[in-house]
């Protein structure tokens, strides 16, 4: 071979195996280090989840919840105490205070990402926290503030559980299991567990959601049957107990008295009572920002020939809305 034809072959090789950035040595680099750090991100929502229910992590059980072997978790979690992110205390783990800023960080990130993908790209719920998972741990503070904010700055994910502030805090989780609940008194659910899969997708299958008001009809060792005024739902006890319900809030009853935004006639002046459950993500952000808050007077001031969108009047401004978004503004009428 020709010597200087080798020479160039050689330059060649080695300028794709270690060129700065894009070599595939550096590309290695990056993508280990990055399987790193999410592998050290689940780490931390681990010992988040523990303390949050009122224990610690150990050892054995974050080997368990990441799949790992033993000297691994060993490895792991002295590369996180050396970093400042954990103490050893015994056979517990517990988390410093930039450990739990980080968990957090990383707690609000999936959120976020689990409401943008149920909201707006209408990712079927059974779907969401696996997306979300890939997703969590490639955002800064700063892009989760803008994601934050496009979403209208929501305050749970599609499963009922609180997202972290951009502050750090993280509100406690309220309710009690469906299966514990006083046969007699209506409820709300506000939060589904999605964990084990296999139950969320039961509950998802008998057609429970988020918001939806239910009462008990019936409850035994072998089912728990439950109504929406409509429709019943029945389920496994161990599935039902994945359901947490509460009182429905005093302000929400009425919206009992009220009507959705379609049924008030032309001309005629209403009142905002609320915004529907089901209004989220950008919907949300966009309605507020056309001043759609409760006290707010509005009322239909253009009709549309082909019926869809209409004009609304709301303080001073005409706005368009079409049927599905009107349907989801409740109102009461006011009389002049």
């Amino acid at each position: 071979m020709n010597p200087i034809y080798l020479l160039i072959t050689l330059t060649v090789i080695l300028l794709i195996l270690f060129l700065p950035r894009v070599g595939i040595l550096a590309q290695f680099k990056s993508y280990r280090a990055a399987q790193e750090r999410e592998q050290m991100e689940d780490a931390l929502k681990h010992l988040l989840d523990r303390e949050q229910q009122g224990r610690h992590a150990s050892p054995e059980s974050l080997a368990g919840t990441l799949g790992l072997p033993r000297p691994k978790t060993t490895r792991l979690i002295e590369s996180m105490e050396t970093q400042g992110l954990l103490e050893t205390r015994g056979d517990q783990l517990h988390l410093t205070a930039d450990g739990e800023r980080w968990a957090l960080h990383v707690v609000r990130a999936h959120r976020l990402w689990e409401r943008y993908l149920a909201d707006e790209a209408r990712m079927p719920l059974g779907q969401i926290h696996t997306e979300a998972q890939k997703r969590e741990h490639h955002l800064t503070d700063a892009q989760l503030d803008e994601l934050d904010a496009a979403l209208g700055h929501p305050t749970r994910d599609p499963h009922g559980d609180p997202i972290p502030t951009r502050e750090g805090t993280l509100p406690k989780e309220q309710g009690t299991p469906v299966t514990a609940w006083q046969a007699d008194r209506p409820a709300r659910i506000v939060h589904l567990e999605d964990e084990p899969a296999l139950a969320y997708e039961q509950i998802l299958a008998a057609g429970l959601r988020l918001g939806q008001d239910i009462r008990i009809l019936e409850r035994t060792p072998q089912r728990v049957v439950l109504s929406d005024g409509e429709n019943e739902y029945r389920l496994a006890p161990a599935v039902a107990s994945n359901v947490t319900v509460a009182p429905i809030p005093e302000h929400e009853l009425l919206k009992r008295e009220a009507v959705p935004l379609t049924e008030i006639a032309h001309d005629q002046r209403a009142e905002i009572v609320t915004l529907d459950e089901a209004v989220q993500g950008f919907t949300r952000r966009r309605f507020l920002d056309l001043g759609l808050t409760p006290g707010t007077v509005i009322y239909p001031e253009l009709q549309n020939f082909f019926g869809d969108p209409r004009g609304y009047r709301v303080r001073g401004t005409l706005i368009a809305l079409r049927k599905d978004q009107a349907a989801q503004i409740w109102v009461k009428e006011v009389h002049r």
